[in-house]
């Protein structure tokens, strides 16, 4: 079975129906099943001691991933072979990308933007970054809904369809179920830093290579501008407080011709990062349009991949 082929009909039905609304009303999400799962361990054996902590977070780790992929192995075993498997592959892949979603929730935060109204810009890029919306200018809320764009794009649309296109659905289901992981506990404050270890380990190593090819795949969708984009990447992409967000972000940067990252606020303290592609202008309504469109290039880039790898 191809699981290139499988992929590429999980990203064909988002990308025409995104996740429907009643479904969701019936069923709710896979990944919502999973953040259960985490939420009920997590709360039930993050106590006592660090040594403590760190073992049973290591096991919530495993277990969480295991349930995922365990299912998800068995029902490969019993899809046919051919291009029926690979269709049928794909439907089950399908609610694990967020093609569709993702150009929605960034299209939100650019049209207020355009429209000169920055308080609603705010709001809609407060569904999809961490930092205080109210302390963001119009550069500031451009910035941070380009760097959610590039990130996002790595660890929720190439990342799944990598792994799943290695793999087949136990890699797709496993990388959701580790990416769910540090989403919850991956984080480093007092109350998961020893629990959320392992997860957090697990991601940076699940999205090594992806978010490396995501960023030459927006430097590829900008072939005017690729060279820069390249360079920008290569050279500041290990700046980024994380091992990975880095190049996808740095890559967008180059090839869009602005700055990204720098300092910004969240709810307590402010974050002094560096600035990606420093000395560059900010971005506005104009580059988010632009950082969207080379986000469809990029992703076509990736559909042509499949469709190569599934014919071959």
């Amino acid at each position: 079975m191809s699981f290139a082929g499988m992929m590429l009909v999980g990203l064909a039905l988002d990308l025409a129906f995104g996740w429907p609304g009643w479904l969701h009303a019936r069923i709710e999400h896979p990944v919502t099943w999973l953040g259960a799962a985490v939420a009920a361990l997590e709360a039930r054996w993050n106590t006592g001691a660090r040594d403590r902590r760190l073992i049973a977070g290591a096991i919530t780790a495993l277990a969480v991933v295991a349930l995922a992929a365990l299912p998800a192995l068995a029902v490969q075993w019993l899809l046919p072979a051919g291009p029926l498997g690979a269709v049928l592959g794909g439907v089950l892949a399908w609610p694990l990308i967020a093609l569709r979603s993702m150009h929605d929730h960034v299209a939100a935060v650019a049209a207020p933007l355009a429209a000169g109204d920055l308080p609603g810009a705010r709001a809609a890029v407060a569904m999809i970054v961490g930092r205080d919306p109210a302390m963001l200018d119009a550069a500031g809320v451009a910035r941070a809904g380009i760097e959610s764009l590039a990130e996002n794009t790595g660890d929720g649309i190439v990342a799944p369809v990598f792994w799943g296109a290695v793999a087949g659905l136990p890699g797709i289901a496993a990388y959701k179920a580790i990416n769910t992981l540090d989403s919850m506990i991956g984080h480093r404050n007092d109350r998961f830093d020893a629990f959320g270890k392992l997860a957090a380990r697990l991601d940076d190593v699940a999205n090594f290579i992806p978010a490396r090819l995501t960023g030459l795949l927006f430097a590829l969708a900008a072939p005017r501008h690729a060279a820069r984009a390249l360079r920008v990447m290569l050279r500041d992409a290990r700046n980024h407080r994380s091992p990975n967000a880095g190049w996808p972000e740095a890559a967008m940067a180059g090839a869009l011709g602005v700055r990204l990252s720098g300092p910004r606020r969240y709810d307590t303290h402010v974050s002094e990062e560096p600035w990606l592609n420093p000395g560059a202008p900010d971005p506005g309504a104009a580059r988010m349009r632009r950082a969207l469109t080379l986000y469809a290039r990029a992703m076509t880039l990736l559909a042509l991949a499949l469709l190569a790898l599934w014919l071959v």
